[in-house]
């Protein structure tokens, strides 16, 4: 569609013909599907999905962020009109991406929803196809990252977060959205050699060797220091990179289940994820946005704006070099 059709078309979510290229439908209009990407569960021909995994059950605090797909995707429709800013290159023009919808299950059976993640994210991935996750709270992780594992192997981790997520729980039954890590290091999902957290401002003594640069070193530091240090980690590894958007001081991102003071500002994780190009992402997620808490509705912009990141991130090693 060319720039002169701005404003013509409508719910491209279901009215597309093709999975490639900018979109011009009225940002305050239509279905919000995310990027106005083309909404389908055929993946054939698909470089990379987005979907949604709408579960916060295992929250320690706040409920909402089964809201935040929904959110996201809505916060998202003042985005596909141009390239995404400061890349150089255009991932939704190059690839072809769509949005998976959000995974269908039973909420009052709470115990099933990891399994059927899994398997909901590994029939993405088995169709050739990448996957970010629209979260959910935290936990949500976990079953995402068994998926990419089984295909990929080890992951390294790049975690964006208050907390580190690595609390001590060897009760496979539990659904936690602070022990999930600690789970996927036993299981030998991720390599805590390559893995690393950014922006962590809660104590906790069970590090598992992850290294992590918290709040005040990525305030001194900057983030190109940051990034430096995380690709120096990470790296030739395949990466899952999960953001929660708690990373983000309550500032910036108000409408999350967890808030705690002194986190990175906006500009500082724009900066950072742009300055990991060249990683190889295998896949990843935002989590936390929990819209009854976001009044303003910044929270759901950052988290956009974060899975486009994540999008461009993914792109990136793959595009075609010109």
């Amino acid at each position: 569609m060319a720039l002169e059709d701005a404003g013509k078309d409508i719910d491209r979510a279901f009215t597309a013909t093709r999975d490639r290229g900018l979109a011009y439908e009225n940002a305050f209009a239509g279905a919000t599907s995310f990027l106005r990407r083309r909404y389908t569960k055929d993946f054939g021909g698909v470089d990379l999905a987005v979907t949604g995994l709408p579960f916060d059950q295992a929250v320690t605090n706040r409920p909402g962020a089964r809201l935040g797909p929904r959110a996201i995707r809505e916060a998202s429709t003042l985005q596909p009109f141009d390239p995404p800013y400061g890349w150089g290159y255009d991932p939704l023009t190059e690839f072809a991406i769509v949005d998976a919808g959000d995974m269908a299950f039973d909420y009052a059976r709470p115990a099933d929803f990891p399994a059927a993640a899994e398997a909901h994210v590994a029939s993405i991935l088995a169709a050739g196809a990448g996957c970010i996750v629209l979260g959910g709270d935290h936990s949500v992780a976990h079953p995402a990252l068994r998926a990419h594992a089984a295909k990929v192997g080890p992951l390294a981790l790049v975690q964006f977060d208050a907390h580190s997520d690595t609390w001590p729980d060897d009760d496979p039954g539990r659904i936690d959205h602070g022990t999930m890590f600690g789970k996927a290091v036993a299981e030998g999902l991720i390599d805590p050699a390559r893995s690393i957290q950014v922006g962590i401002r809660t104590s906790n003594d069970a590090t598992l060797g992850i290294a992590q640069i918290d709040a005040r070193q990525v305030h001194e530091s900057g983030p190109a220091a940051v990034a430096k240090k995380v690709k120096e980690r990470v790296g030739d590894a395949p990466v899952y990179l999960s953001f929660d958007i708690d990373a983000l001081d309550p500032a910036f991102a108000p409408g999350t289940g967890t808030p705690v003071w002194g986190g990175l500002a906006s500009w500082q994780a724009a900066a950072i994820l742009r300055d990991l190009a060249g990683i190889t992402l295998a896949g990843g997620d935002v989590v936390e946005v929990a819209p009854p808490y976001d009044t303003t509705g910044a929270t759901a912009v950052a988290g956009a704006h974060v899975a486009t990141e994540l999008i461009c991130l993914w792109g990136w090693t793959r595009r075609q070099v010109r």
